[in-house]
């Protein structure tokens, strides 16, 4: 019965996203700047990715995922582990609403360059992330895909290591995450994680 509740829960959250309020999401943000950043830059030192600039279809979708333990609860998943008691402080959609109301009217992210690795074999690497993602990493609202342009480096070789071993994107729910684990498979190995990031570097 639960896991019923669960699936119809996040079935209608993926389909409507309300023109939240930006007041009170600026109020709630508060909690969220302590990590994100007051610009929602993100902070390397706390693990934390930028938000300003993604998809606010994407942002609603992952904080539901916390909320409702498809993502943030697998094991070896230090930082999504910490993100998901932190995300049940919006208590219910229309805060989820909120909050991203106020995170889209945030300048977009443009995270300095941390990983080094070969651009041009992460540029022919990443013609299979394009499909999905764009070629200029700008993310797909019809394929579901969030935008990569301008996150931090270092946020995006953990997701994609998180995908290989199956930390991320290994619950039913987590349709997308399910794809994302059959694409990240294709990269090799940490050198190819490099090499793609440092050419989605390119891209800010």
């Amino acid at each position: 019965m639960k896991k019923l509740i669960t699936i119809i829960f996040l079935s209608l959250f993926s389909l409507t996203l309300q023109a939240g309020d930006v007041e009170a999401g600026k109020k709630a943000y508060a909690t969220c700047a302590n990590c994100h950043g007051s610009n929602g830059e993100g902070n390397a030192t706390l693990n934390a990715p930028s938000l300003g600039g993604q998809h606010d279809w994407y942002l609603k979708r992952h904080l539901g995922y916390f909320m409702n333990r498809v993502r943030g609860f697998e094991k070896g998943d230090t930082f999504g582990n910490q993100m998901a008691p932190m995300a049940l402080t919006l208590i219910d959609e229309t805060g989820i609403d909120n909050v991203v109301a106020y995170i889209n009217t945030l300048p977009a992210a443009d995270a300095p360059a941390t990983i080094q690795g070969n651009v041009d074999n992460g540029k022919a690497l990443y013609g299979n992330c394009a499909a999905c993602h764009g070629a200029n990493g700008e993310g797909n609202d019809a394929l579901n895909a969030p935008k990569l342009a301008g996150q931090h480096d270092w946020y995006l070789a953990r997701q994609l290591k998180y995908y290989k071993s199956g930390t991320r994107g290994n619950n039913p729910n987590d349709t997308y995450g399910a794809t994302m684990v059959g694409m990240a498979a294709l990269l090799a190995d940490d050198q190819a994680i490099n090499d793609v990031v440092s050419y989605i570097n390119t891209l800010q």
